[in-house]
This record gives structure tokens, sequence and C-alpha cells, in this order.
């Protein structure tokens, strides 16, 4: 299963872990499928950590799952052991603490250990490193906000399991 993201720097192809992270891969699936990312920013690019996107507000503030629930639209964490922030490339949820998941997703630059645990990693990037490496070049002002605008521009669904 995968799902390539469209910017205006090119192309990232990222694949899910549906079987492991199901919940996770559905509320992304469908956040993708419905346009909710469409012509969205990434709010947050930190060379050498990550870049944060998913937020429909731009801020890094907003964001709700798929999921009716009593806490804002926010969903349990699917923490799996063997899926691990242990390379460039990781796909994994943002999050304000435990069990807190919305809209709002991270790609890393480097492995980030101290994030295991933490973040469900749901996925990782399988093609368009080199898209990857321009937008970790991109220079940020305060609030590590890049200093020009890199778009999600739209997305496409390869093999939706959950359609």
């Amino acid at each position: 299963m995968s799902v390539t993201i469209y910017t205006n720097f090119g192309e990232i192809k990222v694949e899910l872990y549906c079987e492991q992270t199901p919940k996770t891969c559905e509320n992304f699936l469908a956040l993708c499928a419905s346009g909710y990312y469409d012509n969205s920013i990434f709010h947050r690019n930190i060379k050498t950590f990550m870049i944060q996107g998913g937020d429909p507000t731009g801020t890094g503030k907003g964001g709700r799952s798929i999921y009716k629930t009593n806490v804002n639209g926010k969903f349990a964490d699917e923490i799996v052991d063997s899926l691990l922030h242990s390379k460039r490339g990781v796909l994994s949820m943002a999050n304000s603490g435990p069990n807190s998941n919305g809209s709002q997703f991270f790609i890393t630059y480097k492995a980030q250990p101290s994030l295991n645990g933490k973040y469900t990693v749901f996925g990782h990037v399988i093609d368009g490193f080199d898209v990857l490496d321009k937008l970790e070049r991109i220079p940020t002002e305060s609030g590590d906000r890049p200093t020009q605008e890199i778009k999600f521009e739209r997305a496409t669904i390869h093999a939706n399991p959950f359609a």
C-alpha cells in the first residue's frame, strides 16, 4: 500500500504499514482521499530532524482525525516495537502527548531514536528522496516555519485496503 504526495517541489511516495498500524493508516488514507490535505502547507521544517504538515490551518495547532471521539477528534497511539524512527524518510504521526493523534504527520530527515515509543510510525518514503533533500535545504524563520511555502498539493492513493 502506498501514497504519492505531490508537493510544489516534487513527488514523495510513501509505503504505509497498514497491517501493523491500521487505525493510523485508515485515518491518513481517508484524509488523503477526501482532499483534506490538499493545498495545505508543511508548517514546520527542521534540518537534520523532520518536516511536519497535515494541519489545514497552517498553524501547527489544528487538524482532526476521521474518528468521532470525545477528545477533539484525537485517537490513540499505535506504537509498534519493531517500527522505529531508525532512518531518513520515516513517516510518523505528530501529537501533543500520548494518544493525541489527529491529522498532523511528519517525515524524518535522519534517524531519531529519541522519538521511539512516543509517536506512531506508520510508513516510510520509498521514492522522492531527492525531493526530501530539497525540502531539508529550505531555510526557516522563527518557529521553524519555512521561508518558502512548501505545499502538500494533493495525494494519489495506490490500492487503498480500506476502500
